[in-house]
């Protein structure tokens, strides 16, 4: 069975940077996207950033400049390096795979991460 864990969540202060790790396990195709996204309380979960299976990167608007994932194959680890925190960032951040970078096409998930900044 594929595995997703991650870890790296925490509470900051609005300025501060943390970094999320997510581990995969049991993914052997590599033709797929992986990314994280998250949720606040009362919303719908989000994309935040996202590696497609040729590499491309995605973004959204509002981490752009202040997020950046990346990923080591021989670790078999997705990361996300998060600067510049802000109050709207916090919510339980999740990793993802599926066959394409759309939200819709994201079937695989972690137990997501919180993170707080207040």
């Amino acid at each position: 069975d594929v595995q997703l864990v991650e870890s790296g969540g925490g509470s900051v202060q609005p300025g501060g940077s943390l970094r999320l790790s997510c581990r995969i396990s049991g993914l052997a195709d590599t033709n797929y996207c992986m990314g994280w996204f998250r949720q606040a309380p009362g919303k719908e979960r989000e994309s935040v950033a996202r590696i497609g299976s040729g590499g491309t990167i995605f973004y959204a608007g509002s981490v752009k400049g202040r997020f950046t994932i990346s990923q080591d194959t021989s670790k078999n680890t997705l990361y996300l390096e998060m600067n510049s925190l802000d109050v709207s960032d916090t919510a339980v951040y999740y990793c993802g795979a599926g066959r394409y970078c759309s939200l819709s096409y994201i079937t695989i998930w972690g137990q997501g991460t919180q993170v707080t900044v207040s």
